[in-house]
C-alpha cells in the first residue's frame, strides 16, 4: 500500500498498523500525490497551541474513509513522551478508517505492541481497579472480548510475580543452540545441522568461561539467582555428561541457594533420554519442556520432524519416571498441513496427560524458515481462530488458566502466544522475562541479556552473538561485555 505522510515521519507506527490491518500488503513511500482510484493512505498530524490532531484518509478498493483523532498537547518536553502520544492518535485513526472500510476488527484491536499485558497491569499498579484496567484495552484499543479476558488474568498473574520478587533478585537464561533437525518454522539453526554439531564441545568451552564470568559479576554486583531457564535451539541435544558439566559449572561458579525455578527445554522427544533426565533432577531441575507441537504423524512431518507422536507419548512418560515435578508442553496452531480438527485432537491428547503447563502459539511466519522460503500452504486465519476458540475453552475447562502471553509480527490471523498452566505451577522465568519485571543474564548463544531498573522504567540490553562460530570467536568479548552490569546496578545505586 502507498502511504504519503503530513506533518510528521512516523513510518514505524504507520508499518505497525499497515501489518494489523492489511497482513498482505508492504508499505510503499511513492513521491508526489496519489493517484486517482490507487490504495493508499494518507496519515497527517497537525500541531495546535493545546490539542495534536492526526487525521487518516484511506482508499481502499474504490472506497475512501477518514477519521480524526486527538489528544492533548504533552506537557512534558521529553520527545519520546511526545513521540508516544502522537504515534498513538495517529495509529488510531487509521485504525478506525481501515477497520470501517474492512467492516471487521482484528482480536487485538488497535494494539500493535507484543507485550499487551503490559496496558492492564500498568493501569493497576497505578492505581485502577481490575474492571477500569479492562476498560482501557475496551474503549482505547479495542480489545476483543476474549482477548481482554486472557490480557486481565495474565495481568494478575503479572502483579502475583511482581509482589513476589525481592530487590537484586535476577533471572539466569542459557542459550544452546543446537538442534537435531531444522523444523519448517524454524529461522533460527541456518547453518547445516550436522556441521554445526561439531562445534558442540568447542561451545561448551566458551560456555565455560561466560558462566566464571557471570559468576564473578553476580558477585560483585550483590545479585541472587531467583530461576534458571536452559532454552535453545534444544538443550538436550548435549549429551547426559555434557549436560552435567554445563549444570555442574553453573553450580560451581554461582550461588542458587535463592533459585526457586530450574527449567529445561528438553523440547524435542528425540533427544530425551532416562540419563539425561537423571542429569537433569540430579542437579535441581524442576520443570521441563515437551513440546510435540502437533500429535498428527503427518503434520511432523510436513514440519520436518523425524520423530513421531508416539515417541511424544514415550517420552512424556520418562519424564514422569524421573521425578520431575513440573511438565510444560507446546502445541502450535496454524502448522503446515494441520486441520482445525487435527489440532482440537491433538490438544485433547495433550490434555489427557495432564501437564502442569501448557503453551498454545499460533504460527509465526519468520524470515530465513523453510516455511517462508518454500511457501508452504498454511491454515487460513478463520482456521487458525477456530483452533485457538476451541483451546481457550478446553483450557480452562481442564482447570488450565493463562497466566503469561505476547505477540510477534506476521502471526496467522494477528494472533498470540499463551502460557496456560494449573494454578500454583505459574512459570516465573516466564512471566519475568515477557514483562520485564526484572533483569535476565543471558549466557551462551543467542540469549539477549536485560537489565532492567523498575523504580526508573530503565531497560539496557546486550545481546549475545546468535550462532555457535559467531560465538567462539567473539568470547572474550562476551565475557568482557558482563562487566555492563555491574556498572548498570552501581549507577542504580547513585540514582
Amino acid at each position: 500500500m502507498k502511504l504519503y505522510f503530513h506533518g510528521h515521519d512516523y513510518k514505524y507506527a504507520a508499518e505497525q498498523m499497515l501489518l494489523t490491518l492489511f497482513p498482505d500488503q508492504r508499505p510503499e513511500y511513492p513521491a508526489g500525490k496519489p493517484e486517482a482510484g490507487e490504495d493508499h493512505l494518507v496519515l497527517s498530524l497537525g500541531l495546535g497551541k493545546t490539542w495534536a490532531t492526526a487525521s487518516a484518509a484511506l482508499t481502499w478498493r474504490g472506497q475512501t474513509c477518514r477519521k480524526v483523532r486527538r489528544c492533548p498537547l504533552p506537557r512534558s518536553g521529553d520527545k519520546v513522551v511526545r513521540d508516544r502520544a502522537f504515534q498513538q492518535i495517529l495509529k488510531l485513526a487509521f485504525y478506525e478508517a481501515g477497520t470501517t472500510l474492512l467492516g471487521k476488527e482484528p482480536p487485538w484491536g488497535a494494539l500493535t505492541g507484543v507485550r499487551p499485558v503490559k496496558i492492564p497491569t500498568k493501569a493497576m499498579l497505578a492505581g485502577a481497579t481490575p474492571a477500569q484496567a479492562e476498560r482501557v484495552l475496551k474503549d482505547t484499543y479495542h480489545v476483543s472480548p476474549l482477548r481482554r479476558k486472557l490480557a486481565m488474568g495474565c495481568a494478575r498473574a503479572s502483579l502475583a510475580a511482581k509482589a513476589s520478587l525481592k530487590p537484586h533478585e535476577v533471572s539466569l537464561y542459557v542459550g544452546i543452540p543446537f538442534c537435531p533437525t531444522r523444523c519448517a518454522y524454524c529461522s533460527f539453526v541456518s547453518a547445516d545441522v550436522g556441521r554445526s554439531l561439531k562445534l558442540i564441545e568447542p561451545f561448551l568451552d566458551a560456555l565455560s568461561k561466560e558462566i566464571a564470568a557471570t559468576g564473578r559479576v553476580l558477585e560483585a554486583a550483590g545479585l541472587r539467582v531467583r530461576t534458571i531457564y536452559f532454552g535453545g535451539g534444544t538443550p538436550t541435544t548435549l549429551t547426559a555428561p555434557q549436560l552435567d558439566r554445563v549444570m555442574g559449572e553453573l553450580a560451581g561458579h554461582m550461588d542458587l541457594s535463592d533459585c526457586t525455578e530450574y527449567t529445561v527445554e528438553a523440547g524435542r522427544p528425540d533427544t530425551i533420554t532416562r540419563e539425561k533426565l537423571a542429569v537433569l533432577a540430579k542437579r535441581g531441575c524442576g520443570r521441563v519442556s515437551v513440546n510435540p507441537q502437533t500429535m498428527q504423524d503427518h503434520v511432523l512431518t510436513a514440519m520436518g520432524r523425524s520423530h513421531r507422536a508416539a515417541d511424544i507419548l514415550r517420552a512424556y512418560g520418562m519424564v514422569r519416571e524421573s521425578g520431575i515435578p513440573c511438565v510444560n508442553m507446546d502445541l502450535i496452531a496454524g502448522l503446515p498441513a494441520d486441520t482445525v480438527d487435527g489440532f482440537r485432537a491433538s490438544l485433547d491428547q495433550v490434555l489427557s496427560l495432564a501437564p502442569e503447563n501448557i503453551t498454545v502459539h499460533t504460527l509465526a511466519l519468520k524470515k530465513g524458515s523453510r516455511l517462508m522460503e518454500e511457501g508452504s500452504a498454511i491454515p487460513s486465519g478463520e482456521d487458525v481462530a477456530s483452533m485457538l476458540d476451541y483451546a481457550w475453552s478446553a483450557l480452562r475447562q481442564a482447570g488450565q488458566v493463562p497466566y503469561y502471553l505476547y505477540r510477534q509480527k506476521y502471526m496467522s490471523g494477528s494472533f498470540e502466544n499463551v502460557g496456560w498452566c494449573r494454578p500454583g505451577t505459574e512459570s516465573l522465568y516466564n512471566i519475568c522475562m515477557m514483562e520485564e519485571l526484572h533483569t535476565i543474564l543471558s549466557l551462551g548463544g543467542g540469549g539477549m541479556t536485560k537489565l532492567v531498573d523498575p523504580a526508573a522504567g530503565r531497560i539496557a540490553r546486550i545481546a549475545n552473538p546468535k550462532y555457535p562460530k559467531e560465538y567462539l570467536e567473539r568470547i572474550d568479548a562476551v565475557c568482557a561485555e558482563k562487566e555492563q552490569v555491574v556498572r548498570f546496578y552501581r549507577s542504580e545505586q547513585e540514582v
